[in-house]
Parts: C-alpha cells; structure tokens; sequence
C-alpha cells in the first residue's frame, strides 16, 4: 500500500532535563566544554551522527536514553549546573563594554551584516574563514557586554559537502538542511504568535522574507530565508545555497541581505544606531538606510547619505580582485532601475558610487566601492592589509597620497575560548587561573605560560596529537570504504600517521594564491626529507576549493595525487571534507601550521592564530597578521627579505627557503631531545608562541579595538548629525554641493621658500608662503597645506598646516607656514587645498583635492628640494 501522509515522532524531554532546551539553542554551549561532554553522554554514537547538534541530537536520540539520563543524579546535577552558569553569564553585571563606556553609550547598538557566519558545525552557514571571523566576532562581542546583533542568510543547503574521487578530483555533495534540526528559531512578529515575514522588491515581483534568529550568547544572529511556500520556485531558492549561482543570483542574494536585513531589523524592533558590512556582499543595505531616511525623515538623498555613512563601517577582507563583488551595468539597472527612484536620484547617479571616481563607461559596479563610499570608517584586517587597500582602492580618492586613504587596518583575531583545546584550557587554568572572559589580551597573565613545566606542555600536546591522529584515520578509512579501495587499504587507513613524528598541518580554502603545491615544488628535495628515518616528517592537507574555481581544484589534485604515489603515501595524507571539527582537531594537534600565501595576498588569515593556544607552532610566509605576530623567537618566517616581480621566480624562491627552514631549523629542533626524551628548545619555542601571539591576536582584543576606533565614533559622530531634526546632515549635504560647484575655481597661484643652504640638518625649519585662489568660496572653507614626502614614497610624510595671512583681494589669499625637517633623507613637497568643514568625519571626504601645478613652483628650488640631504 503507497503511503500518502507523512509525520514525524520526536522524544519527549523529561522535566528533570528540561535546562538541556534552552542550553541546546543557545550555541554559548559550543565554547562551554562541560556541555559538549554533558550532551555527549547522552547518546556518544549518535552525538557524532549529528556532527555535534545538540538539536538534532534531543530530536532524535531514543525515549530510554533521555529516561535514562534523567534517572542519574549526577547527570541532572551537572545539567542544572551547567544552565545556572549559562543565566550567570547572561546576567554578569560588569561586562568590559558596560565598565569602559557605561552612561556614554545610551540606546548603542551595532548590527553586524556578513554573507555567512561560522559559529559551529551544528550551524551549516560558512565556507571558510569570513564566516569564522564573523561567528568569532559575535561570541566576543557577547563575552565583553557589547550591544550587538547580527545578520545573514539562511541556506538551505549551505556550503558543500566535499568529496574527493579516485583521481584526486574534488566533487561537491548537497545537503538539505531541516531548519527544525538546527540551532535556530523562528521570529515572531511583535505581539503576535505569527512568523515575522517582511518583502523585499525585485523586478516585477515582491519577494517574502522569513526571519530566524540563533542565540550565541548574549546576541541574535538574524537569518533571512525566502524559501517560503509565498515566493515562485526560482525565488525560494535564493537563500538555498552559500555563494551558490550566477552573478544575477549573487545579486538578488545580496539584496535580500542587505536590503531585506535593515527591513527585517526594524520589524523586529530593533533600531540600531551603527551598521557594520563585514565585506561588499551587504553593501546595498546603505541604500535601504538612506530609502528609509528620505520617504520618513523628508531627506534628500545627499542629506541621508552624510547620516548614514556616519554610522556605518566596512571591512574590506580581500586583496584579490575575483573576491570583490561586482556587476554589470544591466544587471544593476535590472535590478534597481525602480529602486533609484524611492531614492530620489537617477540611475547615472547610484552607479557613480559604486564606481571608480574617475571610471569608465565599461567599469562595473564594485560593491566594495559601494561599501567605502557609504561608509566613513573603513578597515582592512592586518596592518600589512591596510597598505595593501589603501593602494587597491586608491581610485575612490584620487590625487589623494596612499597613506592619507581613510582605511584603517584592524587585525583579525580568534575567539580563544571556541579554538583552545580543553586539555590545553585545563592545563592553562591550572597555572594562569580562569582568564577567558575578563582579559584574554592581558600579556602579563599569559607570561605564566614560561612557569609550566616542560613536561606538562608536551605531555599534553602529545594527547591532542593521539586525537588528531584518531580523527585523521577514521576519516581516511571512510573515505577509503566510499571509493570502495582495497582491504588493504582500508585496513592501512588504521595505521596512518606517527604521535612520535614532527607533524605539520596545512588546511585551508585552496585558492591558487594560497599555493597549496609549494611543498611539491621539488619532489627529489621534498622525498628525501620524507624518507629519512631517524628525524621523520609528515604533513595532513585538507581544504576545500570553490566549486566554480577550476584552478583551486587542480591544485587540490596535485596535492592529492602526489599524496598516493608509492614516495610519499602514508607521509603527506589528504583529508577530505574540511569543517570547523576537523579544525579543531588539526590546530590542537599538529606541531607546526604550515602558511604560503603569495605575498600580500593573504589579507590576514586566522587559521594559523589558533594553533598558539593549543602549543602549535607557525611557519609561514609573512603576509597578513604574521607580519604582527612573528618576533623571531615563536615560529619560522619563510622568505622573509626576498620579493620577486615574476610570480614563478618567486615561487622558486619561496620553495627553496621553506625546504630550507624544515631541514635545518624545524626538523633539527624538534628531535633534539634530552636524557628524558624532551625536545626542551622546541618546548620553549611553543612557550614563546603561546604567550606572545595568544593575548594579541584574540576576537576579545579585536572586538575591543573595534568598539573603540571604529563603533563609538561612529555612534557618537550619528548622534550629532541627527540633532535638531537632522540639521547638521542638512547644512552639510548644502555645503558640499556648494563646494564642488566652485572648486575649480581653487588653484594655488604660486609657491614660495627660502631655504639659506641646499641642505638642512635634522630638527631645522624652513617657511613656505602660498598665494592661492579661491573664487568665490572663503578661507574657512579650505585648508591650505605644505605636504611633505620621501622620495621613496614609503616613509616620512607630513602635512604642514599653512595658516592665512592676508586677504589680497579678488579672492586671493596669501598663506604662511613653517616646515619642520624630522629625519635624515632624500624628499620633495608641494602646497595643496583641500575642503575643510567641522562636520567632516575624513579628511578627504569629498575627493577634492588641488594640488600646485609644477609651473607654479620655481624649478630650481623643485630640484633642490628633491635633491636635499639631510645629515
């Protein structure tokens, strides 16, 4: 008989488990060790079944086990403990937000936008490290009492399940997500016990939106879903998969995000006073905001726009063009022809701020550029990152000198308590005392790490080396049975990898950049290193390509193929699938973590910071946020003075020196081994790494530097641009148009100085004088400068206010100023006008810029100001 109806049975939680519901949905349970073990004990098979949901795992598990449970004491016990330790850190009165800002920070809220968030396995919304710094940024942002939300997507799908063929090719597996079996719950709309639905329009339709929110913490993670039984087939799967589609899905999926997330925040009532784009692929919500302002507020949209880019941040992530969100023209007029129009601007108008300032016709619209224009504070996320956006974005400011760009760098960090092993978190407290919540950053409490004994710190590395081996065996030999191997192959997976041998871990996304085949460069040199017996070595990949990233895939192929041949099986083993488990597995059990980005490419890379905690040790090339970390002492640096023009002489390079650096300072360091058996120089190479990168490189100092560079600036800069019925934003939109419709008027006249000797020494002066033309606009409006620079470009720059010293008449003003040499080189400088208002929030705010012509300045002095030597 076919059946027709379908229903599902569910267990029942007794009474006495009843904390175990709410401790379930709120992932704080995912840093909190104690709950992972409690609901573990409940079923352990069926615990990593579920990949560690504690959801699914009560949704499933059998009546017997939770009457079972519910008959131990100690089980019930521990369960009430655990529920009381989750209301105590809901309710702790003296959060590090709360104690630094307190009465400053009336009605503050940041919401928080990224296109995916990695907080657990349970949650399937990730692909890689974005979403793992965004899921990090929001536990921190909970243990230090900052008001915060977040939103994002709901992916039915989400990433892929990877899956690696019998020729190494990688191959993408879906997975249908039940959204009742995951950590997430529906929205209600207020005072209503219906599911909170807003719309969001595309072209020739309305789009419903449904809203989940996940709990981590103290804060809501807001998940937008249109896979809605209200919305056309091809609508519903908008959210189904994690940078699934075409450009035109990526488009509609950005919308929702961006424009669907500020509907959805204020539906549920949430009114936040500061907005941060974690990446290009929320930009659109800046033009939502400014929509919103001017149909309620009666703004235009140049006044709405100096509201919202004075609340709004953006964190650029990536120095890769391909990982810059754009699209063409039609696209975005399909998209937003209408959309312009509740804008009250013209479609030329909304792609010039999306564009370069001096684009083409062909350029298309860059999100990213969206993003920086909508924005007054922006941030890359290491200091070498910051360099590398200043230059990569220069076309937003022209004429503006690279270091004057207004984007910071805010270097990335990891939330220590998810990534620190609980063997290694036991160890620490033992000796350093219960840190995590209140100074995680402190580098005198970390300091403590140099009084553990050294046979405590190996011991247990050593067991968290036993468990990454376990782990990486059982995955193999599942693999192994899939691609239906040999019994002896299968059999074999039991016997891979040695606790006792040097052990080095490269596991990341296998973007080309990332140069996951440098290790291959030489095989003679890389085979000889595997087959010396007395000082061994092994090496675990995993990793996952783009699906649509064709090159990524043939360097994971490599990897894989030259992991089976006969030289090198069984010594550098590829794990497939690579998830936020296998991670914590590799970083708390690997002996070294392996890094070889083509520099500067790797904007930051958080992968790497999260073995220190765990004893691990970095080699890496310098890029990102080992440039910040490296100090000589705690980890090897690969290459570090040679760069190379041509990518394959720099890949050369970079080989050699990391062949270089395993054979004769790793490998070398690592076996050296005391009459005990200890490798003491090594021990002190993992103390070095752990207490010199794990207090600086953590979410808790990253979210801390955030709040107060980036978010209560921005809170308090909104809050006087909104005063007195937005007056200022009004007065300011009115200036600047004033200004640009007169600024070619402006033009420095001429340029004087009066050096008495071609040269200067150290700490001496010179006096500039400028006569310059303003038209019709009044000195007030300006600020007159004597920019300074090295030669080289990379060093010393200053700008030298010029004050006004008389009115000429006709418009033409006469300004003096007085230059200070500082440091001994080789240097030019020039006079320049830029606008000046109080209210500016960047000093190059409008992108207007005049500089002196170099008619204007008497050559001979040019030349001898190019020439200066200073002694």
């Amino acid at each position: 008989m076919k059946s027709t109806l379908t229903f599902a049975v569910v267990p029942k939680l007794p009474p006495r488990l009843e904390p175990l519901r709410e401790l379930a949905y709120n992932l704080w349970w995912c840093w909190t060790p104690e709950a992972s073990v409690l609901f573990r004990e409940i079923d352990p098979e069926l615990w990593v079944a579920v990949h560690h949901n504690p959801v699914k795992l009560l949704r499933n598990v059998s009546q017997a086990r939770l009457i079972a449970a519910s008959e131990n004491e100690n089980f019930v016990q521990r369960s009430e403990q655990l529920a009381q330790r989750l209301k105590d850190y809901k309710n702790k009165p003296d959060r590090w937000f709360q104690k630094t800002y307190g009465n400053q920070a009336q009605d503050f809220q940041v919401a928080y936008f990224s296109a995916e968030f990695g907080v657990h396995e349970a949650l399937p919304i990730y692909s890689g490290g974005l979403g793992i710094l965004a899921g990090d940024h929001c536990k921190s942002a909970s243990d230090l009492g900052l008001p915060f939300i977040a939103c994002g997507l709901m992916y039915r799908v989400g990433y892929f399940k990877q899956r690696i063929n019998k020729d190494g090719w990688q191959e993408s597996e879906s997975v249908l997500w039940d959204f009742s079996e995951l950590p997430v719950s529906e929205v209600l709309a207020p005072n209503s016990s219906i599911p909170l639905k807003v719309r969001v329009e595309l072209p020739g339709r309305s789009v419903t939106v449904k809203v989940w929110a996940a709990t981590v913490g103290l804060i809501k993670i807001y998940l937008l879903d249109t896979d809605v039984e209200e919305n056309s087939a091809d609508d519903r799967r908008i959210t189904r998969q994690l940078y699934g589609g075409d450009h035109e899905m990526r488009i509609k999926q950005e919308i929702v995000l961006g424009i669907g997330g500020v509907r959805a925040l204020h539906a549920v009532g949430h009114t936040p006073k500061v907005f941060h784009m974690n990446e290009g692929h929320a930009a659109f919500l800046g033009l939502e905001r400014i929509r919103m302002l001017h149909k309620n507020s009666n703004l235009n949209f140049h006044e709405a726009l100096q509201v919202v880019a004075s609340s709004s941040i953006f964190t650029t992530h990536t120095p890769v063009a391909a990982g810059n969100d754009a699209f063409s023209l039609d696209l975005l007029r399909t998209y937003f022809g209408e959309f312009v129009r509740e804008l009250g601007i013209t479609f030329d108008e909304l792609l010039r701020i999306g564009r370069p300032w001096e684009g083409k016709d062909s350029d298309p619209f860059s999100m990213t550029i969206l993003g920086l224009r909508l924005s007054r504070y922006a941030n890359g996320v290491s200091a070498l990152h910051g360099d590398v956006s200043r230059e990569m974005w220069q076309c937003v400011w022209p004429n503006v000198p690279t270091h004057e760009i207004p984007i910071t760098s805010i270097t990335n960090g990891i939330h220590t308590q998810t990534w620190m092993c609980p063997e290694f978190r036991v160890l620490l407290e033992k000796y350093m005392g219960a840190v995590w919540e209140d100074n995680v950053q402190d580098e005198e409490v970390w300091k403590k790490v140099y009084t553990i004994p050294d046979e405590e710190i190996w011991d247990t590395h050593q067991k968290r080396k036993a468990k990454l081996i376990e782990r990486v065996r059982h995955r193999v030999q599942r693999q192994r049975l899939r691609e239906e191997e040999s019994p002896q192959s299968i059999s074999d997976a039991q016997k891979l990898l040695n606790p006792n041998v040097l052990t080095v871990g490269f596991a990341r996304r296998f973007a080309t950049y990332k140069r996951a085949t440098l290790l291959l460069k030489h095989l003679d040199r890389l085979k000889a290193m595997l087959g010396n017996t007395e000082r061994p070595i092994q090496f675990v990949f995993a990793g996952k390509a783009h699906p649509a990233d064709e090159p990524g895939k043939r360097f994971l192929q490599q990897v894989y193929k030259a992991s089976d041949t006969p030289e090198l099986r069984n010594k550098i083993i590829f794990v497939e699938d690579y998830d936020i488990d296998l991670a914590r597995y590799l970083v708390s059990g690997v002996d070294v973590w392996l890094n070889t980005p083509t520099r500067p490419l790797e904007a930051s890379g958080t992968s790497g910071e999260k073995c220190p905690p765990n004893g691990g040790v970095n080699c890496s090339i310098l890029d990102g946020w080992w440039c910040e970390g490296y100090n000589g002492k705690n980890g090897y640096a690969i290459n570090p003075d040679i760069i190379a023009s041509n990518p394959a002489t720099q890949d050369e390079f970079d080989a050699n020196a990391l062949y270089t650096i395993i054979e004769q300072e790793i490998i070398p360091r690592y076996y050296e081994r005391d009459e005990r058996g200890l490798p003491r120089k090594w021990i002190a190479v993992m103390k070095e790494s752990m207490a010199t990168i794990s207090p600086k490189f953590s979410t808790f100092r990253m979210v801390q530097e955030y709040a107060g560079r980036l978010y209560m600036p921005a809170f308090q800069g909104n809050g006087r641009i909104r005063e007195n019925n937005f007056a200022s934003a009004r007065e300011l939109a009115q200036w600047k148009q004033e200004i640009r419709n007169q600024w070619n008027a402006v033009k420095v006249v001429s340029v004087g100085w009066n050096p008495t000797q071609p040269q200067f020494q150290v700490g001496e002066e010179f006096t500039v004088e400028a006569r310059i033309s303003l038209g019709s606009l009044a000195p007030g409006n300006v600020a007159v400068e004597a920019y300074v620079a090295e030669t080289t470009g990379k060093k010393l720059h200053i700008a030298a206010p010029l004050t006004l010293v008389t009115d000429e008449g006709n418009g033409v003003y006469l300004y003096k100023g007085i230059v200070k040499t500082l440091e001994s080189g080789s240097y030019w400088f020039n006079v320049r006008i830029i606008p000046f208002h109080p209210s500016l929030t960047q000093k190059h705010e409008l992108r207007l810029i005049t500089w002196a012509g170099r008619t204007e300045l008497d050559n001979a002095q040019v030349n001898q100001m190019r020439e200066v030597a200073h002694v």
